[in-house]
């Protein structure tokens, strides 16, 4: 996934305090350390258990994200209201990958 994204011209910061760099992209151990060193983020993509997400959503609000995307087999309505109150859209149960080749295929609307 992450490396569909790189491909289709995303910029992506890997978040993971497990690991030093993701395909050769520094991570950050948390998103407020990801914002504060690269900027805003358009888009939070999180690969957690659903149990787990509503941290992200209080994160995605707080650093002024644009969209919460939970992915494929991840729903967490809980966080679903925390990111639309804060006004982010809300993306659940959905892959990354699979939507930007979907639109690739689709061509310009």
């Amino acid at each position: 996934m992450f490396g569909t994204l790189l491909q289709a011209g995303y910029d992506c910061i890997p978040i993971n305090p497990n690991e030093t760099a993701v395909a050769g992209i520094p991570a950050f151990a948390s998103l407020p350390e990801a914002v504060a060193a690269t900027g805003t983020f358009d888009i939070v993509d999180v690969f957690r258990r659903s149990e787990l997400c509503v941290e992200h959503a209080r994160e995605a609000v707080a650093t002024g994200a644009s969209c919460l995307w939970l992915q494929l087999g991840v729903a967490n309505w809980e966080a679903a209201r925390i990111a639309a109150d804060g006004g982010l859209a809300v993306v659940m149960d959905r892959c990354t990958a699979i939507e930007v080749n979907r639109m690739q295929r689709a061509g310009p609307a």
